[in-house]
């Protein structure tokens, strides 16, 4: 039996997460406004190469093609009734590439709607449709929850809970979207570094952290400021930078070479997790995978 991602964390493994996703489908001929985790029904090859390539590179944990896999999410595409079915099937194709060689993680990201008492959304409602998605993800056998790339903290309390109340075992994670203000680093939602420390632990989250909305250099600040507070284990991706118009695509400016030394900075500040978010490759992973191996 494999040690579980926290007895890793425990023995003072530093892990290594893959990068991004929705890079590698639009690469893939995912198009504008497609559902990216109808693929998974559709085009499993494509999910099945991704986390090979991943894999490949060094990843230690592989994550699912289920970011907007709620059915609060899919019902923006009417595929909501298709929620179990698509979440179960991420998890088949990274399964069929690794099978027990590295960690799958069970992404869960924003359901798209604004909690009351500033939109319309029922804590009930949301609660009831995350719980979906993690039980087809839990039964079909991610390693982790990984509840991403949130705003509102009071919307990863109510995935946490979820998480939580299909699984008192399994490994979660929970990671806020930061940007940088004059007053530091907040959420479009107004949540800082401090108030993430202080509710996501309390709400049953293992591992805490950032993820998307910057590049490398703020990242690592980002990861220093974790550090000074808390010493709950800590997962970090940052975005290749910010993402610059190129004719009907995106590009990311942060090659590998410039974001590993950054990387280094976040092993530095004690970062017990690392990976890549928009803009990143197998070519990031594999930097990464380097410079984690240079420090053990």
């Amino acid at each position: 039996m494999k040690p579980t991602i926290i007895d890793r964390i425990k023995a003072g493994d530093v892990l290594l997460f893959d990068g991004a996703m929705g890079t590698m489908l639009f690469d893939a001929g995912l198009g504008l406004g497609e559902c990216p985790e109808i693929m998974n029904l559709n085009r499993p090859e494509v999910i099945r190469q991704i986390a090979r390539e991943y894999f490949e590179a060094g990843a230690d944990i592989l994550n699912t093609n289920t970011f907007g896999g709620s059915p609060m999410k899919l019902q923006q595409y009417g595929l909501d009734a298709k929620t179990v079915e698509i979440n179960r099937a991420a998890v088949e194709a990274v399964k069929g590439v690794v099978g027990n060689s590295a960690y799958i993680s069970g992404s869960v990201g924003p359901s798209g709607e604004i909690l009351k008492p500033y939109g319309e959304a029922e804590p009930n409602l949301l609660l009831k449709g995350f719980r979906i998605q993690i039980e087809a993800l839990v039964d079909t056998g991610v390693d982790l929850i990984l509840i991403e790339t949130m705003m509102d903290v009071n919307e990863a309390k109510i995935a946490i809970e979820a998480a939580r109340g299909v699984s008192g075992d399994i490994p979660i994670a929970a990671t806020m979207t930061f940007d940088h203000t004059p007053n530091g680093f907040f959420t479009v939602m107004g949540v800082n570094i401090e108030m993430a420390i202080r509710e996501l632990p309390a709400a049953g989250a293992d591992i805490i952290g950032a993820n998307c909305g910057i590049g490398s250099e703020k990242m690592a600040a980002i990861a220093e400021e974790f550090r000074k507070i808390t010493d709950i284990p800590l997962l970090v991706q940052p975005n290749a930078g910010l993402p610059e118009p190129d004719g009907d695509k995106f590009k990311y400016p942060e090659n590998p070479d410039y974001m590993a030394e950054r990387i280094g900075r976040m092993l530095d500040a004690g970062v017990n997790i690392v990976g890549g978010c928009c803009g990143t490759t197998p070519d990031h992973t594999r930097v990464f995978r380097s410079v984690i191996n240079s420090r053990q």
